[in-house]
């Protein structure tokens, strides 16, 4: 793994995406950087960030402030996680293993993808453990769906994220080309680790799913089960009478169906349907501290970060991960102090406004 003491001269999320991009391959850089179609939602999963303004108090004497937070009843030291992402293999060697490793050491949660280039074993026997959530494609082989999760639960993992906006593999140009997948290892999803994707994953995807499958994955395991995907006040309510434990509102980074809303102006919608009977998530968008601040003053219990979490490995492995979340979590802390919030509990929704600015520029 990378040296813990070397750093990047970075100062923002945007300077770790200018480092990474050359330093990755043209197939790494089509698959981690494209999206769907024209690419609208994947853009404006970031610039609807822009549309929220902040409403800050001023003179609360804050000297502290506690970015702490639990998810499903297990600490975190602050609401900044790491999402689901493949093959990260393509963006350093550290892969997997070495974004587990920086998200232990910023004491936060990891999600592990289901197209992982690191095995379970692997990530299980990383020298940090911390936190860690198994994200599950609906597959078309039940076995193997099993095996993954009781693998999950033997190596620690305390909650299984079920994916749902994935039953086809979205209209992505920069991936279409025949063969881009060809030769890719996935060995969460087979038994033999030099296991390679001779095929487009859409062959091994479960096209017929409905919400039987969460009563399915819970008849088969305790852990919680979070559905990823969600973006309407509808499925929301769907999710929580099926028996979801969390929600994670996503768009899948604007990979999936482009047009669809960004995440942070999905998230109240969703938020207000499940009345505080779930916990939920946002992932997508996310670059910047005061990101962090707007979403969770809209309701979302933590975020996740997917293409950061790359840069990072891109640029210098599981050193350059744990980078990427401390410049978050400082980001964070200097927003909610300018903001007058010493702690997560006094983020509310009167800190943001969706007024229009008035200014001229």
């Amino acid at each position: 793994m990378s040296s813990k003491d070397s750093s990047v001269q970075a100062y923002c999320l945007e300077d770790f995406e200018k480092k990474a991009i050359p330093r990755l391959s043209d197939r790494a850089r089509r698959f981690f950087v494209g999206g769907a179609d024209e690419e609208f939602t994947l853009r404006d999963n970031v610039n609807a960030f822009k549309r929220i303004w902040l409403r800050p108090r001023m003179l609360r004497g804050i000297t502290e402030v506690d970015m702490s937070t639990t998810v499903l009843g297990e600490q975190i030291s602050m609401p900044i996680c790491a999402a689901p992402t493949g093959f990260q293999k393509m963006a350093h060697q550290d892969g997997e293993v070495g974004s587990a490793i920086a998200c232990a050491r910023s004491k936060t949660m990891v999600c592990i993808s289901t197209y992982s280039s690191s095995s379970i074993d692997d990530i299980a026997n990383a020298p940090f453990q911390g936190l860690r959530w198994l994200q599950l494609y609906v597959l078309k082989d039940v076995q193997q769906m099993t095996r993954l999760i009781r693998d999950a639960e033997k190596a620690g993992f305390k909650a299984v994220v079920l994916t749902v906006d994935a039953t086809v593999i979205g209209n992505r140009r920069a991936t279409a080309m025949p063969g881009f997948f060809d030769g890719l290892e996935i060995p969460m999803i087979t038994n033999s680790r030099s296991q390679k994707l001779e095929s487009h994953p859409d062959k091994v995807l479960d096209d017929s799913i409905t919400w039987d499958i969460i009563s399915w994955v819970k008849s088969i395991t305790k852990l919680p089960v979070i559905i990823k995907g969600i973006l309407t006040a509808e499925d929301a309510k769907l999710a929580v009478q099926h028996g979801a434990d969390a929600i994670i509102v996503s768009n899948h980074g604007g990979r999936q169906l482009d047009g669809v809303l960004a995440t942070i102006d999905a998230l109240p919608e969703v938020v207000s349907a499940v009345n505080g009977q779930v916990e939920v998530y946002l992932d997508g968008g996310v670059r910047l501290g005061t990101d962090v601040l707007k979403a969770l003053a809209l309701g979302a219990r933590a975020v996740f970060i997917g293409r950061p979490v790359l840069w990072g490995l891109a640029v210098q492995g599981s050193e350059g991960v744990h980078q990427v979340l401390e410049l978050l979590r400082a980001e964070l802390r200097t927003a909610m102090i300018l903001s007058g919030c010493s702690s997560v509990k006094d983020i509310t929704s009167s800190l943001v406004s969706r007024q229009q600015c008035q200014c001229r520029l």
